[in-house]
């Protein structure tokens, strides 16, 4: 991200010529193929060209390049030298008297947030994956042109660029400030479901792809509406303004939300003025259906996730992030901040929008803290740790992640739980006060832990270094209990699942119990039960009658099973060999369960 600049609006009013145009068509829907044609204004002598290898928001090389082929360059007609330098990277002679331009095709079947996709009803890309950059002209003003083709009938664009000539359809050229910008507007294309609203005096779109008939739009839009109000009151409305005074305050002029509805996925990536999301089509609210099911539910802290990050992370973001460099990794010790944060605020801020009740969240919660309470890594890796390497482990987890990581969502979003309950135990102030202060303090930009720890002292009138060292960059256990009880909650211990108190995470799959992973210290381990194993039954010695074998075909059925044996032999096929492993059953094992006692109105987590 750069501080510049002219809006895009006023470049385009002043009718500024782009110094990178893309002109971007289906080449071919079957084969999954974009065209793309880039062409240069202003060529150097030796012109770099380059591929993202990873897109802000998901931490991860992906390797983009691996998608795009049959790359030529011409001037004037005629081709020029062209010279690959590395996995991404090109290099090209050119007369810089003279235009370049530049073609290739890009095969894009991810059906995630993250990348490009094409087929016969629907488009989606990020510029990350399909634009490459020209070297020493990423700061330059550049155009996307999107060709409305002879398959396209019926569909629309949706994006967060700024628009410059297009039709009513939205296809036709839009304009960014500098490459930084093209990247963080992903497109959507299709014959999709659209619908508007105003939050706060700021227009907001929300389209849905894939949709079943059945989904009730005008409610999506009504609570989202409501998830927005709350979010921009929130940054922006500690003054006391009217909300519908606060449009001014709101760092972007316009909203976009892309939802794409699947039989089965879950994810979003979050940007400077939209946001791709992707969720279960039967999630969707249904129309004459006014339950809020536990779906619709978790779509909805999606939503109010990714809004969130709008300020916390595309602005008031990492002080390693003030530039992007797209060709590698970008590390930083602060997504327990940044993902842990938003992650505490996505289903507060629906509570107290209204969209669930006191009930709802404190099971929500209660849930974060048994994902991590269960997750043996807790203890292995702090959450700052954590945060640094996201690139080789969060987004790579294998059968041993729970044993040596913790997750910087949940574990982050609990270190923000308990900041904001210390917080308000001593009384001077609370959590949102400390956000508001790093956005103030920050203009909004990049910050660092230390600009944390100030503005933590400044509104308490005491140090949080101690805190901070212990919750984040320590293994110690968080002190929830004492802090939860202390703003009104009761906890609850409840016997847990079979597989927790085994020390396993299973799957129920063809009248077997298949074996996903094994956590470190559990009966399961000491047994010498494996990832991989499936557990086909059970051994008992001496029973009525005699020694006696059962089939397993669900982990919960065990107890029923056993009857009141505590050892038995699981019957297990690792790899085609039948295997027999003396087990000893472990006491039970506990969760917890939050419950509300009586509180003011104006309590946490209301306010």
């Amino acid at each position: 991200m750069t501080s510049k600049r002219r809006r895009p609006s006023q470049v385009a009013s002043q009718g500024a010529q782009a110094a990178v145009h893309y002109r971007v068509e289906v080449l071919s829907h079957a084969a999954h193929l974009w065209q793309v044609t880039m062409t240069l204004a202003a060529p150097a002598s030796t012109q770099g060209l380059r591929l993202p290898v990873w897109i802000p928001g998901s931490y991860l090389v992906r390797e983009f390049s691996r998608h795009l082929h049959s790359l030529q360059c011409s001037q004037g007609g005629h081709p020029v030298a062209l010279t690959q330098s590395d996995k991404a990277g090109w290099l090209v002679a050119c007369d810089s008297a003279l235009p370049l331009e530049v073609r290739y095709q890009v095969y894009a079947f991810d059906n995630s947030v993250r990348t490009a996709w094409l087929n016969d009803v629907r488009g989606f890309f990020n510029a990350s994956s399909l634009c490459l950059m020209a070297q020493d002209q990423t700061d330059q003003l550049h155009a996307l042109e999107l060709v409305r083709g002879p398959a396209m009938k019926g569909w629309q664009v949706a994006t967060g660029l700024e628009p410059q000539h297009i039709d009513a359809a939205g296809f036709g050229s839009y304009l960014a400030t500098d490459y930084d910008e093209l990247a963080d507007c992903p497109v959507e294309m299709g014959a999709f479901w659209s619908g508007e609203f105003m939050a706060c005096g700021v227009p907001h779109r929300f389209v849905v792809a894939g949709a079943l008939p059945s989904m009730d739009g005008e409610r999506l839009l009504r609570d989202t509406q409501k998830i927005c109000e709350s979010q921009i009151c929130f940054w922006h409305a500690s003054g006391g303004a009217p909300a519908k005074a606060l449009a001014k305050r709101v760092p972007f002029t316009r909203y976009v939300f892309m939802l794409h509805a699947v039989d089965e996925g879950y994810g979003g990536l979050e940007h400077r003025n939209c946001t791709a999301l992707s969720a279960n089509r039967r999630d969707l609210p249904r129309s004459g259906d006014d339950k809020t099911s536990e779906g619709y539910t978790t779509l909805l802290g999606l939503i109010s996730h990714e809004y969130f990050h709008t300020w916390n992370v595309k602005r008031l973001r990492p002080a390693e992030f003030t530039r992007y460099d797209y060709t590698q990794e970008n590390y930083t010790e602060l997504l327990w901040f940044f993902e842990g944060f938003t992650s505490y605020y996505d289903d507060l801020l629906l509570r107290r929008a209204g969209l669930i009740d006191d009930a709802t969240y404190v099971k929500l919660l209660g849930k974060t803290i048994n994902q991590v309470a269960q997750t043996p890594g807790r203890l292995m890796q702090s959450v700052a740790q954590a945060s640094f390497d996201a690139w080789i482990k969060y987004y790579r987890p294998d059968e041993n992640t729970p044993n040596l990581t913790v997750s910087y969502y949940t574990k982050g979003a609990l270190v923000a739980l308990c900041l904001d309950l210390k917080l308000r135990a001593e009384g001077k102030t609370h959590l949102d006060a400390v956000m508001r202060a790093l956005w103030d303090r920050c203009a909004g930009g990049p910050m660092t832990q230390e600009d944390l720890l100030a503005v933590l002292r400044e509104l308490s009138g005491r140090s949080w270094t101690g805190e901070i060292k212990a919750w984040v960059h320590s293994t110690r256990e968080l002190p929830l209990k004492v802090l939860l009880t202390g703003q009104g909650l009761e906890v609850h211990d409840e016997p847990a699942a079979m597989a927790q108190r085994l020390g396993v995470r299973s799957e129920d799959a063809g009248g077997a119990v298949k074996i996903k992973m094994v956590l470190s210290g559990g009966a399961a381990q000491a047994a010498g039960l494996m990832a991989g194993d499936e557990w086909l039954g059970v051994s008992l010695a001496g029973g009525r009658g005699g020694g006696s074998e059962w089939r397993l075909s669900k982990l919960d059925d065990l107890e029923l099973l056993l009857g009141a044996q505590k050892r038995f032999a699981a019957l297990v096929s690792r790899d085609k060999r039948l295997l027999r492993l003396p087990f000893v059953l472990p006491a039970k094992a506990w969760t917890w369960r939050l419950s509300c006692t009586k509180r003011g109105e104006d309590q946490w987590p209301a306010a």
